[in-house]
């Protein structure tokens, strides 16, 4: 007999989906946004593309489809507060880089909103049009046209998570406004 307890299908993702939370910013003309998402993944090597999921009815979907192009942000345990905060609130209204302070760099090739301060890297990416999403469904695909990351933290294609740089550690939301740390990282050993 199994000690497993059944989970409500709606909460069957999670189950799987404990990636890093990430800030999705997006810019068109003088409108920007922020918001945070805990679902992507990558889903091309070569050329580079990521999924994404931002829901349709999100202004920073709005944006996205505008200006085709969106910043993926990865904040460390420093940017919890901030990122749980520009998750649970529109933009449509208020701009969330100037309500929270939140710095920003001009992206190299797109031009877009991208943080550094608490955050362990960046990508730009130019939205790839998918006709059966962009009505339907809430993930949108992007290649990756330009990313940085805080040495500290990724270097030589990996990351180092240690107790030099616990602030940048990646989060992964669990939900209800619960995230857990990546911590000291464990190497595997020849079985």
């Amino acid at each position: 007999m199994s000690a497993f307890q059944p989970v409500a299908l709606e909460h069957a993702s999670r189950l799987v989906n404990h990636g890093p939370t990430v800030l999705v910013t997006s810019a068109d003309g003088s409108r920007r946004n922020v918001m945070a998402s805990a679902w992507s993944m990558p889903v091309e090597f070569t050329p580079p593309r990521i999924a994404i999921v931002i829901d349709k009815n999100t202004f920073t979907r709005e944006l996205v489809m505008a200006s085709g192009r969106f910043g993926v942000c990865i904040p460390g345990a420093a940017f919890i507060d901030i990122t749980y905060a520009v998750g649970s609130e529109t933009g449509r209204d208020e701009d969330k880089f100037a309500k929270y302070g939140i710095a920003h760099v001009r992206g190299p090739v797109l031009g877009l909103p991208l943080i550094e301060t608490n955050c362990a890297a960046w990508l730009e990416c130019r939205l790839i049009p998918e006709r059966h999403t962009e009505d339907a469904y809430d993930t949108c695909f992007g290649e990756v046209v330009s990313a940085a990351a805080d040495p500290r933290v990724f270097s030589n294609g990996h990351w180092t998570f240690d107790e030099s740089n616990v602030p940048l550690h990646t989060i992964h939301h669990l939900g209800a406004g619960n995230f857990a740390r990546a911590s000291t990282m464990l190497k595997a050993k020849p079985v």
